[in-house]
């Protein structure tokens, strides 16, 4: 079956969502992946659900071009915060057709596990409402730090909807031995984040956030086993999530789009992944 692949926000960050539409399909992804819910980043624009144009426009993109949506983000878990809150970018995400949310946990010490599981599961009950899945990410500098944890969280919450989501860059960078890939259930999995990165482990978490906002690689540049990583999860659509401020200074969005997935196929097409 062929691999299809979608265009992540972070990697043309700053386009609206018709916007990535139509730099998707210039450039031959079958997805779009959007972000929906503002980060409150300085310098980073957001895109607001209650903006009823820009959803019009995305709409009409969406049309026109035939890409589709996969997944939005972000869905965090912070100490204090409503889940209910993200309900009306869940129904946006819906009405553009995704399929999958996006969410991960940034609570500080005072937050236990519990808290973090009983966030989840209010996220994963607003989403599945819409038909949503919600797939905890765990970014190394974040609150999870690595697969057991995430793993930890989506099994004691019990929901149907509940997956996770693999980044290549936090598999890299938590070491995950492949053993552990195997030993998901195979309907956690939805989607995977896919970029490349030195194999040389960053020690700390600036220099891990530096790379992972402004400096990630195409892949077969750096020194991620993709054959590895690929070889024990199911096929699945791959998310291109690959922001390099200095490539898409000298490539522009589409440039940089198409050299993201140039790189993404010619190395990984005819890797054969797991069942």
């Amino acid at each position: 079956m062929k691999k299809q692949y979608s265009l992540a926000y972070l990697t043309v960050r700053g386009c609206e969502p018709a916007e990535m539409a139509y730099i998707a399909a210039r450039t031959g992804y079958d997805y779009i992946s959007l972000r929906l819910i503002p980060m409150g980043i300085p310098g980073e624009k957001s895109y607001l659900p209650e903006d009823r144009a820009m959803v019009s426009r995305a709409q009409a993109a969406i049309k026109e071009t035939g890409i589709k949506v996969l997944d939005v983000e972000l869905a965090r878990i912070l100490d204090d915060f409503d889940p209910r809150s993200y309900l009306p970018a869940f129904e946006v995400a819906a009405e553009l057709g995704a399929k999958h949310i996006i969410s991960s946990a940034w609570t500080t010490e005072k937050r236990n596990r519990a808290y973090i599981v009983d966030r989840f599961i209010e996220i994963c009950d607003l989403a599945d409402s819409l038909d949503l899945t919600v797939n905890l990410e765990f970014p190394t500098f974040s609150r999870l730090t690595n697969l057991q944890e995430a793993a930890d969280i989506v099994r004691a919450a019990n929901r149907p909807n509940g997956g996770i989501l693999i980044d290549s860059l936090y598999f890299h960078y938590s070491r995950i031995k492949v053993e552990e890939l195997e030993r998901l259930p195979r309907e956690w999995l939805n989607f995977m984040h896919i970029c490349d990165t030195e194999e040389h482990i960053p020690s700390s978490s600036p220099d891990m956030i530096n790379v992972a906002r402004d400096a990630r690689l195409y892949v077969g540049e750096g020194g991620i086993d993709f054959a590895a990583l690929l070889g024990h999860v199911p096929l699945m659509p791959y998310s291109i999530e690959l922001p390099n401020k200095e490539r898409l200074k000298a490539y522009g969005f589409d440039g940089h789009a198409r050299r993201c997935l140039e790189a993404a196929r010619k190395q990984l097409d005819h890797v054969k992944t797991g069942t």
